[in-house]
């Protein structure tokens, strides 16, 4: 099923612009990547249009465009709970919110599956916080705040994968275009606020850095291209599954790690790995 590899493609490409964006965050801040990625990644859009084409419809345009702006709450709400922590609780907690909440609206509008497709469905939820749980010693319990942050990112993030189902066949990349181009307008604007904030508190406040800078764009050329691969697969298939398996995109971020950083690889995630492997198999059988 072309939608499922479609599916774990983009889980994989989404997980990578994740791990290149954390590494280009700790340089210039989290917010500044988003801002660059913002537009290295509508730049690849743009170069992508004359091949993949679109029509310019007031139904792409418009539903791409609340797309970016859903999408900026999503990632507010994001990188926010995870700067109050832990990590290992509220980042797995995310990914399920962001799958169970276009699974539920796929169901509820018509998506159905064999037997093995509901299983595959539950086998692939069970994966996703096994990929996302990272062990900490002496973790603390998240508080109430945290809590509320993350399951809004993941309804926020489940919102968007919505958006981009709404969107016209014949759009191609033109909604993702408009995605972009409101989701850099909105991260820009915030970037010079809190930069003009802060010069005027301290002059001479961090700076962009070359490397950093790099690093963003390339993070949101990955995250483009995942975007791309997302939309061509909710073409392809259904919300349901492209929702489910998109969350698996923490297990990018892992073996990325693993590879790059050597950062060791916990039982438990692959356990986790291997119980996407398998509904990934089921879910190509259903």
């Amino acid at each position: 099923m072309p939608a499922v590899a479609l599916g774990l493609l983009s889980a994989i490409v989404y997980g990578s612009a994740d791990f290149v964006g954390g590494v280009a965050a700790r340089r210039i801040g989290a917010l500044r990547v988003t801002a660059v990625g913002a537009v290295s990644g509508l730049v690849l859009l743009f170069l992508s249009l004359p091949l993949v084409g679109g029509a310019w419809t007031p139904a792409a345009i418009g539903w791409g465009a609340l797309s970016g702006v859903i999408g900026s709450v999503a990632v507010f709400l994001l990188y926010a709970c995870l700067a109050i922590g832990p990590m290992s609780i509220l980042s797995p907690l995310t990914a399920v919110i962001s799958a169970i909440v276009p699974l539920t609206w796929g169901l509820i509008g018509g998506d159905r599956f064999a037997p093995i497709g509901y299983v595959a469905l539950g086998v692939a939820l069970i994966a996703v916080v096994l990929v996302g749980f990272v062990p900490e010693r002496g973790a603390v319990r998240p508080s109430g705040r945290a809590l509320l942050m993350a399951v809004g990112a993941g309804v926020f993030i489940g919102a968007f994968l919505i958006l981009l189902d709404q969107t016209p066949a014949d759009s191609g990349v033109v909604p993702l275009i408009a995605n972009r181009a409101v989701n850099g307008a909105i991260m820009w604007t915030v970037v010079g606020l809190v930069l003009l904030r802060a010069r005027t508190r301290a002059p001479g406040g961090d700076r962009f850095t070359a490397p950093g800078a790099g690093l963003a764009a390339a993070s949101g050329v990955l995250d483009a291209s995942a975007n791309v691969l997302i939309l061509i697969g909710l073409r392809a298939g259904d919300l349901s599954t492209m929702s489910v398996l998109v969350a698996l995109y923490p297990a990018g971020t892992i073996l990325l790690a693993a590879i790059v950083l050597r950062e060791r690889i916990a039982p438990v995630q692959w356990i986790g790995l291997a119980l996407a492997i398998g509904a990934a198999g089921m879910l190509a059988a259903a």
